[in-house]
């Protein structure tokens, strides 16, 4: 495999998790506003965690796209962003 395919398969692998985190990151922007920091700074909080997340789902599944990984992914990115805006309080 070369480098540029190396490139499309991780952005490929990725995808899911920086579209997630943006979507969840500039709703909750609408939604609650005057809660959190900058979109940007949640947005890439909430993609580390969802690639956190992604990863895991490879490494305990074998396999890319599973359930779980997805499932994983959406827990991760919204408790990342249920703590950046402090909902507990």
């Amino acid at each position: 495999m070369g480098s540029l395919d190396f490139f499309w398969h991780l952005a490929g692998f990725l995808a899911p998790a920086a579209g997630v985190a943006l979507l969840v990151s500039l709703s909750a922007r609408v939604l609650f506003p005057g809660r959190g920091g900058a979109w940007l700074t949640a947005w890439v909080l909430d993609f580390v965690a969802g690639a956190a997340a992604l990863l895991a789902g490879l490494w305990l599944s074998g396999r890319d796209g599973s359930m779980l990984g997805y499932a994983a992914m959406a827990l991760a990115v919204a408790t990342s962003q249920w703590l950046l805006a402090r909902n507990w309080k």
